[in-house]
Parts: structure tokens; C-alpha cells; sequence
């Protein structure tokens, strides 16, 4: 067998995402002379990229000082907060909370924020690489990161090579920068194999579903912002919404719930829609047009599942270590943060070794820390959550207590442990109707005749076990529609509809026996979100 092509570089950033971004621009403003490579997945920079998003301008204030002459192309100036409590019919306004005051903070679509940060980072001569996966580590002899290899493409489903095929490439550095994102298929196996998370918590996830809409003139309000929770999620489901107003008649309209909920039946993405046919959400809608739709994981754990962010030759930023401070429903400013901090541990010190010490040290980990028990007090329901919150707030964190938090695959109960409640859900009408019209909007493709990309690794176990056990929720919990039991003559089986996949990544998290394994597909494969 042919040895691969190498390239070799002085740090490669996988990931084109706020952190990635920003520690590969940070390094060429300090040290010009650094070869850097961006490794992008996804087929252009930002489609990949789905977040709410309001953030914090300071940190890109520090990076890229002159933005507001140059700003990114959505980029409204937060006007006011609004957050309520809905029930089924009603809505009845909350005070804000200190963390969700974002006077000052600019409303984006993240995506198209990234291929802005790109364009700048390009013009520092950083070498970007869209629509190439990073599908697996090249490690040195003495076991320390060394690289990543990228993925072949034209790669059959049978594992063959077709007429199109071309081998991917070996990319060395004595750096690698691991800002996938969530639950990232390299970070996942790095995490595992040097043990970064022996002294923390499991981490716990969200399931995020975003969709873009423009409404009727008059009925956004740009620079509005408005969250929501309660209905329609029962007392034990943590979660809420977001809609915020952009400009040109166009909302972001958004539903955020923990994937450590305990019904097997439930279905995030029928939540979503049913949030939608509240009246206050309703009369918004009504006669605009959906644009775009997508989902994606959210890391939720924060400061007690941060795990080691450090390895031989490799450290991971922004949402593949989970720096997201879920009381302010706000990661991007974090992970730029951290990446800029790896940026300058890496010109100071030429290596990954001591950069852990530095985050923990750093406003990103003292940020989590204040805010450490809001997220696992709502395990106990959303009236004690809610007050315990309160509690933290006022003490800014000060309590001598750490509240621990529980992987989301061992939340759910078996269909015969779980009487699932009334949550008085509405016949619905509006767009999409399903998920497979989601999909359509979501713009997501994959080549049929690839290997599929969502491992399972055991199949027997979701015809034996998992149908009596769960009633198979992976049929449930994929917003995208891609797992379904179908029957033929040999009986009941599995069926993995990959072309539907948008990368949220809820499948591997949510699984309760942890067979399911995400992988990267072809480079270029997924979702083409439209600024999302």
C-alpha cells in the first residue's frame, strides 16, 4: 500500500468554527511566520455552523478591532430582552436575569459570521481547507498527536474505491487544535484514549433546532430579543426558546431541550413544532415563509464536565472541551476566548503542554464556574431548578456546594418504568410538517453510494433489546428522520437513512446503550446551512 502525500504545517486548527477561527488569526497576528492550516468539513465555511446567535462583542473587539467598520453581513445591535412563561395558551412575562441582559451584544448568524472570520484569517495568509474531513489522528511513535489524516473520497458504500476516488492526505504539525464543535468524532476518541475526563463529570447535552423565517413587514422587531419557557415541555424537561428579530423582515426562531430527559416516546423536534402554534408564536408567524432549518447538539455541562483540554501534541477549544455557559445560552464568546488563549500559549511555549492550567486559570473557566449549579438544579423539575438559580445568581456562584451531572444515554427509562404526561399538545398547521421537509430546508447531501457514517455497532440489540425495551427512541430523538424500523420478510430492521443526517450529533449522545458512533462522512457532506 502507497504511503499517503504529507503535508506538514506548524499548527493545525480542525474545525472552521469561533474558536478554530479565531486561533488561527490569533497566530498569524503574533507570529506571521507560522504556517497555519484550517481543516473544514463542511463544503464552504459556515455551513456547517447553527447557533442562536446573540453574543458578546468584546472578545471580538480584541481580535478584529476594526469590525464595525467592516462588520459581518448579519449584525443587528441588541434593542431589548423580553422573557416569558408560557403555558398552553398564555404567556406571562419573567424578569430578566442578570446573565440573559444583552444590552451591548449584537445579534448574528454565526455562519455567516465564520466565513467573514475566515476572509480574515485568509488574508493573514492561514491556509483554509473546506470540504476536507479530518477523519482520523496520525500519531508519532512515542504515542503524542502528530497530525490528522484526511478522509478519502470516492469511497463506495461496499468500501471500494470508485472511478472518482482520491486518497486522502496526511497532515502533520507539532500542534493540532481540536474546534469541531460538539461531541467532535476526533475529540470524542482523543478524549477516550488519553483519559481527559478522569477527573470530571460526564458531559451533558442539548438538542438545538433553529429555523430561519421571514414574516409579514411589520411584525419583526429588529434587534428584539425574546426567550421563552414552559410549555410545551412538561416540568421534568429542561428547555425553552429563543426568537430573535433580525433585520429584512427575517426572525431566528430557536428550541433548546436537554437530552437528559427520561421519556422514551418523546420527540425534540415535535417540541419544537408544537412551540410554534403557541398564540404569542403564532400570530408571528403567520403568512411568512420558513428559509432555512437545521439542528445541532449543544455541550451543556460546563464547568464540572470540562475535561482535560490538554494531550502529547494536541488540545482541544470552544465546544469540543465544552466551554458554553448555558445561564447566559452563550458559548461563542467563550470559545473565541479560548481560542485566542490556545493562540498564545502555543507562540509562548511552541507546545500543547501547560495550556490546560492556563484555560482553568483563565475568565473563560472562572465564567463557568459562578455558574456551575444552575444547569444540574433542574434535575430535580423546573420549580426547584428555578429557584436554586435564583439562589446562584444572587451569590454569583459563592455557594460551597458543586452539583454534580449525569450522562443523558443513562436519563432515559424503559417504556414499562414511564408514564409519560398529558402535555396538551395542538393538532398543528404550520410549516414544516414533518422531518423530512425540515431536511429540504436544511440543504443537507450526502453521496448515496458512500460508507455510511453512522456506525451501529451492535445491530442485534436494536431488534432484540432496544424495540422492547425504548420502543427503538432513535426513530424518535433524530430530528432529521434518518433511523427507522422497517419490516420485510426476514422480520424487523434498522433502517439508516444517511442522506438525512445534519451532523446534530443527538444519536450518538442520547443512545442508551451507546451503540450508536458517529464518523465523519465524505469531506463536503452535510448540511449547507444559509445563515443560520
Amino acid at each position: 500500500m502507497a504511503e499517503r502525500e504529507i503535508m506538514e504545517y506548524d499548527v493545525i486548527v480542525v474545525g472552521a468554527g469561533p474558536a478554530g477561527l479565531s486561533c488561527a488569526i490569533r497566530l498569524k497576528q503574533l507570529k506571521p511566520e507560522l504556517m497555519v492550516a484550517v481543516i473544514e468539513k463542511s463544503s464552504e465555511i459556515g455551513a456547517h455552523i447553527l447557533s442562536g446567535a446573540v453574543i458578546e462583542p468584546e472578545p471580538l473587539d480584541r481580535l478584529v478591532p476594526d469590525w464595525r467598520d467592516d462588520p459581518p453581513p448579519i449584525c443587528v445591535p441588541v434593542e431589548r430582552d423580553e422573557i416569558w412563561l408560557l403555558s398552553e395558551k398564555k404567556r406571562y412575562r419573567l424578569p430578566t436575569p442578570p446573565q440573559q441582559k444583552n444590552h451591548g451584544n449584537i445579534i448574528v448568524s454565526l455562519g455567516a459570521m465564520c466565513a467573514w472570520l475566515a476572509n480574515r484569517a485568509e488574508a493573514l495568509e492561514v491556509d483554509i481547507f473546506p470540504g476536507y474531513a479530518a477523519a482520523d489522528i496520525r500519531f508519532r511513535e512515542d504515542g503524542s498527536v502528530g497530525g490528522v489524516i484526511i478522509g478519502d473520497m470516492g469511497v463506495g458504500r461496499d468500501g471500494q474505491p470508485k472511478d472518482s476516488y482520491v486518497e486522502g492526505i496526511e497532515i502533520h504539525a507539532p500542534v493540532t487544535i481540536l474546534g469541531e464543535g460538539v461531541r467532535g468524532h476526533l475529540s470524542k476518541q482523543l478524549i477516550e484514549r488519553f483519559d481527559l475526563g478522569r477527573d470530571a463529570d460526564p458531559q451533558t447535552y442539548g438538542i438545538g433546532m433553529k429555523e430561519l423565517w421571514r414574516v409579514q413587514p411589520g411584525k419583526s422587531v429588529p434587534g428584539l430579543v425574546q426567550h421563552t419557557t414552559g410549555w410545551p415541555l412538561d416540568k421534568n424537561i429542561y428547555g425553552g426558546s429563543f426568537i430573535y428579530h433580525l433585520d429584512k423582515d427575517r426572525i431566528a426562531l430557536g428550541f433548546v431541550c436537554g437530552l437528559d430527559y427520561a421519556d422514551p416516546n418523546f420527540m425534540p423536534f415535535e417540541a419544537f413544532q408544537q412551540f410554534k402554534h403557541h398564540p404569542m408564536v403564532r400570530e408571528l408567524l403567520e403568512g411568512g415563509e420558513i428559509l432555512s432549518s437545521g439542528a445541532r447538539a449543544i455541550s451543556e455541562g460546563g464547568y464540572q464536565s470540562l475535561p482535560k483540554t490538554e494531550m502529547p501534541g494536541a488540545l482541544l477549544v470552544g465546544d469540543s472541551a465544552g466551554t458554553l455557559n448555558v445561564p447566559k445560552i452563550k458559548g461563542t464568546h467563550q470559545a473565541m476566548k479560548a481560542g485566542m488563549l490556545a493562540a498564545e500559549h502555543i507562540v509562548e511555549t511552541g507546545a500543547a503542554e501547560g495550556f490546560d492550567a492556563k484555560l482553568r486559570d483563565s475568565e473563560v473557566v472562572r465564567e463557568l464556574h459562578k455558574v456551575r449549579n444552575i444547569r444540574p438544579a433542574f434535575y430535580k423539575g423546573f420549580w426547584r431548578g428555578f429557584v436554586r438559580a435564583a439562589i446562584e445568581t444572587v451569590t454569583a456562584g459563592k455557594l460551597p456546594t458543586t452539583l454534580n451531572i449525569h450522562a443523558d444515554d443513562t436519563a432515559l427509562r424503559k417504556l414499562d418504568e414511564f408514564t409519560p404526561p398529558d402535555r396538551n399538545w395542538v393538532e398543528r398547521d404550520l410549516p414544516p410538517r414533518d422531518r423530512l421537509a425540515s431536511v429540504y430546508f436544511a440543504a443537507t447531501a450526502h453521496d448515496e453510494d458512500q460508507p455510511i457514517h453512522l456506525q451501529i455497532l451492535e445491530p442485534d440489540v436494536c431488534t432484540t433489546r432496544c424495540v422492547v425495551e425504548y420502543g427503538n427512541p432513535c426513530t424518535r430523538f433524530c430530528p432529521a428522520n434518518v433511523y427507522e424500523m422497517v419490516e420485510d420478510e426476514a422480520g424487523q430492521s434498522l433502517q439508516i437513512n444517511a442522506a438525512n443526517c445534519v451532523h446534530c450529533k443527538t444519536c450518538d449522545i442520547k443512545d442508551p446503550y451507546q451503540i450508536i458512533n458517529w464518523v465523519t462522512p465524505e469531506g463536503g457532506s452535510g448540511p449547507n446551512y444559509q445563515n443560520m
